[in-house]
């Protein structure tokens, strides 16, 4: 007869006992409890399990509970020389330790630090933080030397482990930080039977379900004065974009002078855009906006991390936009389009320059500053999507296409926020041109 397992697919103690039926190929029921219908409570599920928790399992009469009690007698009984659950006294104690280690540090700190702002709208607990973080410390030194988290094999402790840390990791809290956790997270979802089926699809529902517990905040819309054909303007669009920031839009027409008008000067003595007007407080240069709105409304982003070496990283390519690349790309075509003068190489060879040093700074890089997408790829990709737009070529930068390529399918509601503000200002250039 096949085991009943009662559970729920995005609790991660259920999802670490199916990871333990599909290593041990074991068939058995499927059975849902829908928790917050309050199933659980239900008379014949009491009997089962007096606690009424999940996971359950029933086994022709026998019913236990708690995933890792669960764990052990899977391997105990139908897991032959299952290497899961070791014979070896010490080997097996390894595992046991790692397993009560998950059981009473990792996941509870974990829970005692999210939950309550899921479940009760509490603010963030840094304190709470702060233990999560000493418990993946902890894990993270476990890992020193070790393949897997209890040796050089596959066990309960790295399916527990496993369902605990992809839970972290979907919550949104980063384990960066950690490199022998992130290197073992990703061998286990390598090397673990059937791992997507047993965990990743139960993490998709998890992450369903926070997204929609979490509490909404209204943001008033913050006003932005802006040009659509503007590069700095369209980092600031992605950047909103990205946090989900509602803007109030104030287009200024640039050509009509509207950024001269005093009340405008008023707002922004520099008069240039883009602007922000965020409940009285006034900003602009783009790339201060976004790191403004990163800090104002990112919460946990890894827009702009809080790692002060990996923000470093972040601030270089920005000052590298800023400082060189647009620039560079400014002296060169500006003049031959708003004042007539003719090409100058000498000025088209130092921007150039400038995409070749872009081109290496990604040679290594998934993104601009490392393997997430950042503040850098956004405001870098709006210059880019600009010169290539004015008609200069990145055709000799492999990186830098295979970059502008991944940034397009991965930047939220990129289309919207840049794609369009670069074609608007590939047709003005096109005007521009065609009248002289």
């Amino acid at each position: 007869m096949a085991i009943d397992l009662y559970y729920t697919p995005g609790s991660a103690p259920c999802r670490a006992v199916l990871l333990v039926l599909a290593a041990l190929n074991i068939d058995f029921n499927h059975n849902l409890v829908d928790l917050r219908a309050g199933e659980q409570l239900r008379p014949e599920f009491l009997k089962l399990n007096p606690q009424h928790t999940v996971p359950t399992i029933a086994d022709d009469g026998f019913s236990l509970w708690e995933s890792r009690a669960i764990g052990r007698y899977l391997v105990n009984q139908y897991g032959g020389d299952s290497e899961l659950y070791p014979k070896d006294p010490k080997a097996r104690a390894v595992v046991d330790q790692r397993l009560d280690f998950d059981l009473g540090s990792l996941y509870p700190k974990f829970a005692q630090y999210f939950y309550p702002q899921v479940f009760g709208g509490q603010p963030a607990n840094e304190e709470h933080l702060k233990q999560l973080k000493g418990s993946l410390d902890f894990l993270n030194t476990f890992l020193e030397g070790s393949k897997y988290a209890a040796g050089e094999e596959l066990t309960l402790a790295d399916l527990s482990l496993v369902a605990t840390v992809s839970t972290i990791d979907t919550a949104g809290i980063s384990i960066a930080d950690y490199p022998n956790v992130v290197r073992w997270y990703e061998l286990v979802k390598k090397t673990a039977p059937n791992y997507e089926e047993a965990n990743g699809k139960g993490l998709k529902m998890f992450k369903a379900m926070i997204d929609n517990l979490k509490p909404k905040t209204e943001l008033m819309p913050i006003d932005f004065y802006s040009s659509k054909a503007s590069a700095p303007c369209r980092f600031v669009e992605l950047v909103a974009a990205a946090l989900k920031v509602p803007l109030n839009l104030k287009q200024v027409n640039l050509m009509a002078g509207e950024h001269m008008r005093p009340e405008y000067i008023k707002i922004n003595p520099q008069h240039n855009v883009p602007t922000i007007v965020d409940d009285g407080f006034i900003l602009w240069e783009s790339r201060a906006i976004g790191r403004y709105l990163v800090n104002k409304y990112g919460g946990d982003s890894s827009l702009y991390p809080k790692d002060p070496k990996a923000r470093a990283v972040v601030d270089q390519r920005l000052d590298f936009d800023i400082g060189t690349l647009y620039a560079r790309f400014s002296q060169y075509f500006y003049p031959q389009i708003l004042e007539g003068q003719p090409a100058n190489e000498g000025l088209l060879k130092k921007l150039h320059d400038a995409l070749a040093f872009l081109n290496t700074f990604l040679e290594k890089n998934k993104y601009a500053a490392g393997e997430e997408l950042t503040l850098a790829d956004l405001s870098l990709v709006a210059n880019v999507s600009t010169i290539d737009a004015a008609g200069i070529s990145i055709a000799e930068y492999p990186n830098i296409l295979r970059w502008l390529d991944l940034v397009k399918k991965t930047a939220p509601d990129y289309e919207e926020a840049n794609g369009k503000g670069a074609q608007e200002y590939k047709e003005i250039i096109q005007k521009m041109r065609s009248k002289k």
